[in-house]
C-alpha cells in the first residue's frame, strides 16, 4: 500500500501505492503513514521526505470501500476513525524534517490535506484538486486546519462550500501549491528544491519548522524572549558554530557532501 526508499542522500521517498483506485486511503492506509511518518522523523540517517502517489493521481482521497463502512459505524466508531486520521496529518505536519508533496493527476479531498500538511507543495499542469467532501453531506473537518492554514479562510469559504474543481494556476495563486511546472519537469523540479535543502543545516531545518508554528500569532513579550532564546541556541549549538566557522573560512559546511 505505501511504498519507502531512503536514498544515500537521506532522502526518504514516501509513495501511495494503491494505483488501481487512484491512492485512494483507508485506515490501514493511514495507520501506516502515521507509522512511517514518525519513524521517519526520529531516524537521523533521513534529511528530507517527499510524497508522492503512483500510477496516474496523487490520491483520489478516501476510498470508498472505508467511506462505506463509516456510514455504518457509531459516532463512537467514528470519532475513533477520524482521530486516526487526525493524528496522521498533525505528525506529517510537525514532522521535524522538510516535507516535498509531488502532485500529479487528480489530487482530492483528504488528500488535499496530504498537501496542505507538507512544507512544499510542487504540482505538474495539469493537476485536478478539489475538497468534495459536502456533496456527501460531510465537511472536511480534519484536514480543515492545513487546508485552511495553506489557502486562508477566503478562499476555503467559497471551495469547501461549492467543491468544485479548480486547476494548478488557482491552486497556485491561493498559495496551496508553490510551483507548477510541466508534467516532465516534475521530477527535476523535485530535486531542485532537495538539492537546496541539503545545503542546510539539518537540526536547523528542523529548528525553523517548529518556529513557524510557534510564531504564527500576535508579538508577545513572551514571543520576544522565546525566539531572542531560540536564535542564542543555535549560535551557541554546534551546528551553528560549524554553519559560521564554514562560512569564514570559506569552505563546505560538514552536512554537505
Amino acid at each position: 500500500m505505501i511504498l519507502t526508499d531512503i536514498d544515500a542522500r537521506g532522502v526518504a521517498t514516501v509513495t501511495l501505492n494503491r494505483p488501481e483506485i487512484h491512492n485512494a486511503f483507508n485506515d490501514e492506509v493511514i495507520a501506516e503513514l502515521t507509522r512511517i511518518f514518525r519513524d521517519l522523523g526520529a531516524n537521523p540517517v533521513v534529511r528530507i521526505v517527499v510524497l508522492r502517489g503512483a500510477g496516474k493521481s496523487f490520491s483520489a482521497g478516501g476510498d470508498l470501500n472505508w467511506m462505506r463502512r463509516m456510514a455504518g459505524y457509531s459516532r463512537v466508531e467514528n470519532l475513533t476513525d477520524a482521530v486516526g486520521l487526525a493524528t496522521m496529518l498533525r505528525t506529517l505536519n510537525e514532522l521535524p524534517k522538510p516535507t516535498i508533496a509531488v502532485i500529479h493527476g487528480h489530487c482530492f479531498a483528504g488528500a488535499v490535506g496530504l498537501v496542505a500538511a507538507c512544507d512544499i507543495a510542487i504540482a505538474a499542469d495539469p493537476v485536478q484538486f478539489a475538497l468534495t467532501e459536502v456533496r456527501l453531506g460531510l465537511i472536511p473537518a480534519t484536514i480543515g486546519p492545513y487546508v485552511v492554514a495553506a489557502m486562508g479562510a477566503r478562499a476555503c469559504r467559497r471551495y469547501f462550500l461549492t467543491a468544485e474543481r479548480f486547476g494548478v494556476a488557482e491552486a497556485h495563486r491561493l498559495g496551496l501549491v508553490h510551483e507548477v511546472v510541466g508534467q516532465d519537469d516534475l521530477d527535476a523540479a523535485a530535486e531542485r528544491h532537495i538539492d537546496n535543502l541539503l545545503l542546510a543545516g539539518p537540526m536547523a531545518l528542523g529548528a525553523a519548522k517548529d518556529l513557524i508554528r510557534a510564531v504564527d500569532g500576535p508579538v508577545t513579550d513572551e514571543t520576544v524572549a522565546d525566539t531572542a532564546a531560540r536564535i542564542a541556541d543555535a549560535r551557541s549549538g554546534d551546528e551553528g558554530r560549524e554553519g559560521l566557522s564554514a562560512f569564514f573560512d570559506k569552505r563546505k559546511p560538514g552536512w554537505v557532501k
